[in-house]
């Protein structure tokens, strides 16, 4: 799986966030739920910026945002998600094993 997060990115990731690329990869290889279309007017894209919830390898749950692009893993953003965010996508997304 590739992939690719600006500089900036990266930088508010760590700085705001406290979340590493590797964080993200470990979310990735951990999803258990569906991919879910982001509705945010903020994160409207083409293709459409997508997310889902899993955990890091630390039991960490984390939203991860990204966009799809000819194969490559475009990250927008990643963060733990509010409890109502996991509700919903608990609702939505399900399976969770968390």
């Amino acid at each position: 799986m590739r992939i690719v997060c600006s500089d900036n990115t990266k930088a508010k990731l760590q700085a705001k966030h406290d979340v590493s690329l590797k964080d993200v990869r470990e979310c990735f290889v951990n999803r258990t739920g569906e991919v879910l279309e982001d509705p945010s007017e903020d994160h409207k894209s083409d293709p459409p910026t997508t997310f889902f919830i899993a955990p890091n390898n630390h039991g960490r749950l984390l939203k991860v945002c990204f966009i799809l692009r000819d194969g490559v893993i475009h990250l927008r953003t990643c963060f733990e998600p509010s409890a109502k965010a996991i509700a919903a996508y608990r609702e939505v997304g399900k399976p969770l094993d968390f």
